[in-house]
């Protein structure tokens, strides 16, 4: 049961490093509407552990969470590090995708309107609609099985099985959507542009005229433009910015 490590940077270690980043990211959440109340939870790999991650603690509204206040949770879903465990369905959702998908170094879930908007339809999917959406062509898993909420073993292997195979996103029916990246930086990039994406096509689809989708060779050529390694430092300097927001006007995030 290994967790793939979060890589070391310049300037701070890799464990305070991914507590502030992931702490940003929360705090993003919220100021982005992408948050609801105090449920949803946002995970990352503890770097130099392969069984452990850290991720928010329940009762914590995202808009308060700091970097000493994220939970470590070990294999067991024992807190090992931290004031309050994390909501019961956060284990078995984030231990078994981690667990089980090899780049999902981090986890991100949310109940975002939009994203979530599409998994009430029946056989919703994000469709080739926009240049947006082609950023996530061919990388979303669906999971079109809702079976209440994941309190077992059973519910988070079904969700990380979608995950397999390569996809970094999944829709969850009835229920919201799950990100996956190898660092929080792109991890929560593509949130941001998944539910950009999301909002623009149920907006396009409140007009109940026909969707113009994008011709199949024409989406795979854009997706491989937007998987580029300038595409990829594009999502670091987003968030880059982002935590220089927050450094001016939420500096607290860091503590």
């Amino acid at each position: 049961m290994s967790l793939a490590a979060v890589p070391e940077s310049e300037g701070l270690d890799a464990r305070t490093k991914t507590r502030i980043e992931l702490a940003a990211a929360l705090r993003w959440a919220v100021r982005m509407g992408m948050h609801e109340g105090i449920c949803n939870h946002f995970s990352a790999v503890v770097p130099g552990e392969d069984d452990r991650f850290l991720i928010n603690p329940h009762g914590y509204h995202w808009s308060e969470v700091r970097a000493s206040d994220l939970v470590e949770v070990d294999s067991d879903g024992n807190a090992v590090d931290g004031k309050e465990p994390p909501e019961p369905t956060a284990f078995f959702i984030h231990y078994h995708i981690h667990r089980l998908v090899p780049d999902a170094k981090v986890v991100l879930h949310t109940h975002m309107p939009y994203a979530t908007a599409i998994t009430m339809l029946e056989a919703g999917r994000l469709e080739p609609v926009l240049q947006t959406s082609l950023k996530f062509y061919d990388q979303i898993a669906y999971d079109d099985l809702y079976n209440g909420l994941a309190l077992d073993d059973s519910e988070g292997e079904r969700i990380a099985a979608a995950l397999q195979g390569g996809k970094r996103v999944a829709f969850l029916a009835n229920h919201g959507v799950v990100v996956t990246g190898r660092n929080i930086a792109e991890a929560f990039d593509d949130l941001y542009y998944l539910e950009r994406a999301a909002q623009a096509q149920v907006i396009a689809m409140s007009t109940n005229a026909p969707l113009r989708r994008v011709p199949q060779d024409v989406a795979r050529m854009t997706a491989d433009q937007m998987a580029s390694n300038s595409e990829r430092a594009q999502a670091h300097r987003h968030f880059a910015a982002l935590m220089r927001l927050l450094d001016r006007d939420e500096p607290d995030y860091k503590d």
